[in-house]
């Protein structure tokens, strides 16, 4: 029996997020673990700091469905079932380690650029999933 059942794969859906699956699907397969994939959309209010004074609900309902339609084709590229596509809005951080317990979930594996120097203090979505997760956290590096 493998240390890891269920894997709760987070990318985000830059170019690189196919390193991250590739790899995370390999770590799947040896373990014969069940792989979930999910994306956190942030609130658009977030990146404004939450002061402009429009609807953004527009912008925020195509952010949801661009995700949704980029997740279903890395579904069907990676072969993982729909009911296993999560896309979710809010902190990145805090949504993987909610969708981490809610999904009884034994790793997480998150891209990271292996920041540096300044970056490195002001925090990474890697950095911020390790920090308060209740299961093991694999960070994949990003080349």
């Amino acid at each position: 029996m493998s240390a890891y059942n269920k894997i709760l794969v987070a990318i985000d859906l830059t170019e690189e997020a196919p390193q991250v699956l590739k790899k995370a699907v390999e770590i799947a397969r040896q373990h014969e673990a069940q792989l979930l994939l999910a994306h956190v959309v942030e609130p658009v209010g977030y990146a404004y700091g939450g002061d402009i004074p429009m609807d953004l609900s527009e912008l925020q309902d195509q952010l949801d469905k661009a995700a949704r339609e980029q997740l279903a084709a890395y579904g069907k590229e990676y072969n993982i079932a729909e009911e296993n596509q999560i896309v979710t809005v809010g902190r990145p951080e805090s949504e993987i380690h909610h969708l981490s317990e809610d999904k009884a979930v034994d790793l997480v594996i998150v891209g990271s650029h292996g920041r540096r120097g300044i970056q490195l203090l002001l925090g990474s979505t890697a950095n911020g999933v390790l920090h308060g997760a209740k299961c093991d956290v694999l960070a994949l590096r990003i080349n």
